[in-house]
């Protein structure tokens, strides 16, 4: 396992060692030692999600509110998305940047987005299931999100605007800008 910092504290591309030969492969998707040893955050995940999705299908921008705060250990196991992370911690010198990381079940890299960030995906490939792994359980009360297209935020997504396909509560959230009283990260 390599770990790679990003230009978002707390925010880490995982490249995994790939060990293969003529019967397929094997690799470490997660060593809590190791992962403690590179990056200094001792994470105890408790969930773990997985979902399924066809092209231009963007799900996003999602956190959790206090308590019930969330942070994800990413990946994809078949397909391509382009993941994104955006800082929500208001102390932060990157607060309310983001940085968007492309994730495919070829490539088996991973990505670690700390408790304090909103998170959101988008399906570059026909398909893509992605699985995450979460530190704390999912509180539908303490759910939020920001707008994908937050004009302050500027994200681009990498598909046309006609191809992206959100749910109907994905179209109605929030600018960042009118929930930042809110953020307590």
């Amino acid at each position: 396992m390599r770990v790679e910092p990003t230009k978002l504290e707390g925010c880490f591309i995982i490249h995994d060692t790939v060990f293969g030969d003529q019967r397929g492969y094997f690799f470490e998707s997660f060593n809590k030692k190791t992962f403690l040893q590179q990056t200094g955050i001792d994470v105890n995940f408790v969930q773990d999600n997985q979902s399924r999705s066809q092209k231009g299908v963007l799900r996003g921008l999602h956190f959790q509110y206090g308590e019930f705060a969330q942070s994800k250990l990413v990946r994809v196991l078949e397909g391509r998305v382009l993941d994104i992370a955006v800082d929500l911690r208001k102390k932060s010198s990157t607060y309310g940047e983001h940085i968007a990381v492309e994730l495919s079940g070829e490539s088996r890299t991973q990505f670690y987005v700390p408790r304090g960030f909103a998170h959101g995906f988008v399906v570059l490939s026909e398909n893509a299931t992605f699985f995450y792994k979460c530190d704390n359980y999912y509180n539908k009360a303490a759910e939020g999100g920001i707008i994908y297209n937050d004009p302050e935020l500027g994200i681009d997504w990498g598909l046309p605007q006609e191809q992206l396909l959100l749910s109907e509560k994905d179209t109605v959230l929030p600018t960042l800008k009118s929930i930042a009283n809110e953020l307590n990260f």
